[in-house]
């Protein structure tokens, strides 16, 4: 059963860590040891080490019928992208995927598990956009990008075997900050180019000052309170962008977009920002599916080989996509 959705209080009482996910994070800092902070070091160094610790979690799962990538041309020049095909069928739906990572760190690479297990599951084809990150490239040059490639996708998908009217963008934590920037853009220029949008323990509100962050943003849950201020100092100019609701979407017109799914992790300081953003969606008259997953962390679908609370996760997820796409 899912778990109610509610808005979290000081005084709520947190399902305990699932032990799955204590074996993730431990295992997790065990490859991490040789590394120093990653906010202590250079953006490279940074990522050279999320790499490493992230690739125990790329392996295996499922095996594609074929994997392309292609070089897109958006204002800002060619970016990368991936697709992956489960099968050889034409015309497929795909889902336009944005690894998280802060807007800083992670890669197609760290999330190419991620991206399988979508693929596989949902019977779709999955594009990973390989943005710019920061803070060499600071908003709003990722989601730019990533406006300009969902837009050369619409127009060629037939170039890549894609069905043009059954496109879904969405990603995990600043992944979700990006799709839900992307769906809000396209809408204000009238462009109805997306069926649905996925949300996994997104980043919305971009300032911490909810409860969560006290509550679960000490570190011992993954995510911390400080690496988000990190984030956040390394993707924007200057506050006065915190304004901005394709940055801080938490603030945004929320009409007209299409239905939305979220995989909410319990211990997580974006938890609340997450419950807010899916009744804010509800109440603008959006389909929402919210599925809160007790005694989970920030990033725990990428433990899909030792968790089962994240198969789960994946395979309910799936069978949204198929709903939505009429393909059950």
């Amino acid at each position: 059963m899912n778990k109610e959705i509610h808005l979290s209080r000081a005084d709520d009482v947190a399902s305990p860590i699932d032990p799955d996910m204590t074996r993730f994070m431990a295992l997790q800092s065990e490859d991490g040891a040789p590394f120093a902070r990653w906010d202590l070091g250079t953006p490279e160094q940074a990522r050279d080490a999320f790499e490493v610790v992230r690739r125990r979690w790329t392996s295996g799962g499922p095996v594609m019928h074929d994997t392309v990538e292609r070089q897109v041309p958006t204002r800002h020049g060619d970016v990368r992208i991936r697709v992956y095909y489960p099968s050889a069928q034409r015309a497929m739906p795909a889902l336009i995927y944005l690894h998280g990572g802060g807007f800083v760190v992670f890669s197609l690479d760290t999330h190419d598990r991620v991206m399988r297990e979508y693929a596989a599951r949902a019977g779709v084809a999955v594009v990973g956009i390989d943005y710019s990150r920061a803070p060499e490239a600071r908003f709003p040059r990722a989601l730019e990008e990533i406006v300009d490639v969902t837009r050369w996708l619409h127009r060629h998908a037939d170039s890549l075997g894609l069905d043009a009217g059954a496109l879904l963008i969405g990603g995990d934590s600043a992944g979700a900050n990006l799709s839900l920037g992307t769906a809000l853009q396209l809408r204000d220029a009238d462009e109805a180019l997306l069926r649905g949008m996925l949300f996994n323990y997104g980043a919305f509100d971009m300032i911490p000052w909810r409860d969560s962050f006290a509550r679960f943003g000490g570190g011992e849950y993954s995510l911390s309170s400080h690496d988000m201020v990190c984030f956040v100092n390394r993707y924007i100019n200057h506050r006065d962008e915190l304004d901005d609701p394709r940055l801080r979407p938490i603030v945004a017109d929320l009409t007209d977009l299409p239905p939305a799914c979220f995989a909410i992790a319990e211990l997580d300081p974006l938890y609340d920002e997450n419950i807010e953003m899916a009744e804010r969606l509800r109440r603008a008259g959006i389909g929402v599916s919210a599925t809160v997953y007790p005694g989970t962390i920030h990033s725990f679908l990428e433990a899909v080989s030792i968790a089962s609370v994240s198969d789960r996760a994946f395979a309910e997820q799936a069978d949204w996509i198929r709903d939505l796409l009429g393909r059950r």
